[in-house]
């Protein structure tokens, strides 16, 4: 009797076990692919901010990194992400009575290209954006424009990372 329930309880342990092996809280359980690559996204917009090419595209590894297995290497990967920050722009949103700026927003649209080596038709090109609002009477600098960035930056890759890796 007590082999039986040993048995019984190994095989529900071992059944429960693999059907968790190809699911991924992320989603991204079921690729095919090993390596991935993240070229550097170079700043093609009209208002440059200096720097945020690099922190996208740092941005962008690290979640990649972070919440798959795939390998970063600097060629010949199975996924390749590639693209441009095409709009990096500072608009009024809101106004005072008197005509006045109340809030502006920071918003970021970045162009990317993925290919998948193995996989021909999940290739696709497509803009991402994002925004960040903030008070008008404050300047867009230091710590106000790294949250800012971060903000962006976060939504962005975690719409980039949904749309080529996350398979719901």
């Amino acid at each position: 009797m007590i082999n039986l329930k040993q048995t019984i309880s190994l095989l529900l342990v071992a059944l429960l076990m693999s059907s968790c092996g190809i699911y991924n809280f992320t989603g991204a359980g079921a690729i095919n692919a090993k390596t991935f690559q993240v070229k550097t996204f170079q700043n093609i917009s009209e208002l440059v901010e200096p720097g945020i090419e690099r922190n996208f595209t740092l941005k962008l590894q690290d979640l990649i990194q972070n919440q798959t297995n795939l390998n970063l290497t600097n060629s010949n990967a199975d996924l390749t992400y590639e693209g441009e920050i095409i709009d990096y722009r500072i608009s009024p949103m809101t106004t005072t009575a008197d005509l006045k700026a109340a809030q502006n927003r920071v918003s970021i649209t970045v162009n990317l290209r993925f290919s998948n080596k193995n996989k021909a038709e999940d290739n696709f090109e497509k803009n991402f954006s994002f925004y960040y609002d903030y008070p008008a009477d404050e300047q867009l600098n230091g710590s106000r424009l790294k949250t800012a960035l971060d903000e962006i930056f976060s939504r962005i890759t975690q719409d980039i990372f949904t749309e080529t890796l996350a398979k719901w």
